[in-house]
């Protein structure tokens, strides 16, 4: 019997080594280890059977044809890392969609209708300041804007997009048709700790998170740490400290994540009274309405705590992206097809963003998680077991299988 948990180990180890020097894996779009990833996926997809090319935007792609006038099922996940990032995030889902292919070729299953796999380029956003750049060439959402984008070295995306063959002005053209695509699956390392505590391999995505991020300013007085007394300040650290706090406190009411996560303050030194203290808060949730609430109920605690600081505190809005919902029918073949292979199939929200956000807009989406270790991710550390690995397989073969009985009849048996 094929050990696809032991195939995906050895992939994703030898796919590390496309890599910058030094800890983890650092593999940055359109570089030259971008390159050479492109030659270890193209041999993934072609060994499950499927025909291979670069589009524009840079997604390598894999497709494996279906009946003529079929629709077509796409599978896919991000090929970049973060700076010393692990072996797992992102690429993990392609290989994993090249496995489930490669196992039903094996078994002389045809499905009724086409499969692409995807691997998409650049969806951290590490390299610059953009992200879910081949989703939203697909989804006709492409900003044309960020071509002019320039990397830490001066060199624009559209440069960096042209040197490994893509084409900023053919990338905007990438659009599909949202009747010919019948859904979008990605295979993602959880990046949190759930399911370790479930102690179970694999969960189903009920949604993605929406996130909304404040800018804080907060405005005291400086003075004489030694001379002013404490009675008589106006300390912005103070109210910082308490608005730290508070967000803490949001998010436990309202059941969602909220982070207070960069922080400067001025004069920022030994023996003075912070006068100036500017800081993020970023709220997310998987829906959109208690998201808001807590953004509305955030203004409110500034106003509280510079009434008991002597402060003025100034909140304002500076991002804000929607939840995403998966589809409730993806997501039942999913659940169905978890349970059939580890027995539970527990259901949970992303917190992380991922490309099944940007696809939203063209198709219906549906994520599995698999389990990973201590919930470490973007890290060396980052770990998912081979028998994990091999669950996810087998759960996305079930599912692809169940998906051809719920849409077009029964797959054809060799």
């Amino acid at each position: 019997m094929t050990d696809w948990g032991d195939i995906a180990r050895e992939r994703l180890e030898i796919i590390s080594m496309a890599s910058e020097a030094g800890p983890g894996v650092t593999r940055l779009p359109f570089s030259e280890q971008h390159e050479a990833a492109i030659g270890f996926i193209t041999s993934w997809m072609t060994a499950a059977g499927c025909q291979v090319h670069l589009d524009a935007a840079g997604t390598l792609v894999g497709r494996r044809a279906g009946p003529e006038g079929a629709g077509t099922l796409l599978i896919g996940s991000h090929q970049d890392s973060v700076r010393q990032g692990g072996f797992f995030d992102g690429i993990m889902g392609v290989a994993l969609g090249c496995l489930a292919l490669e196992k039903l070729a094996q078994a002389g299953v045809k499905l009724p209708f086409a499969v692409e796999i995807l691997a998409f380029a650049d969806e951290e956003g590490v390299r610059f300041a953009t992200a879910l750049m081949g989703p939203r060439a697909l989804a006709g959402t492409l900003d044309p804007a960020v071509f002019a984008m320039k990397d830490d070295t001066g060199k624009t995306l559209s440069e960096a997009l042209a040197r490994i063959g893509g084409n900023s002005e053919a990338a905007l053209q990438l659009s599909r048709d949202s009747k010919d695509i019948l859904g979008f699956l990605e295979v993602h390392i959880e990046q949190g700790p759930v399911l370790e505590a479930l102690d179970t391999p694999l969960g189903v995505v009920t949604a993605i998170s929406g996130i909304e991020r404040h800018c804080v300013q907060i405005l005291g007085e400086t003075g004489h740490a030694g001379t002013v007394p404490m009675t008589l300040r106006k300390d912005a650290l103070r109210a910082g400290a308490k608005l730290v706090e508070a967000v803490h406190d949001l998010a436990l009411r309202h059941d969602l994540r909220a982070t207070v996560g960069a922080l400067t303050l001025s004069p920022n030194v030994v023996n003075a009274i912070p006068a100036q203290v500017d800081l993020t808060v970023e709220i997310r949730a998987p829906d959109d309405a208690a998201r808001e609430a807590a953004g509305v109920e955030l203004a409110k605690i500034c106003a509280q705590i510079a009434g008991e600081t002597g402060t003025k505190i100034e909140p304002s809005r500076s991002y804000a992206q929607p939840a995403v919902a998966c589809d409730p029918k993806m997501r039942a073949l999913l659940v169905d097809a978890v349970m059939q292979v580890s027995g539970q199939a527990p259901e949970l929200p992303s917190g992380a963003t991922h490309d099944a956000s940007a696809m939203a807009d063209l198709c219906p989406v549906a994520m599995l998680f698999v389990r990973c270790r201590g919930g470490i991710s973007h890290s060396p550390a980052e770990y998912a077991s081979n028998a994990d690995m091999g669950a996810a397989v087998e759960a996305l073969a079930f599912a692809l299988m169940a998906y051809a009985n719920a849409s077009e009849g029964a797959p054809v048996h060799a």
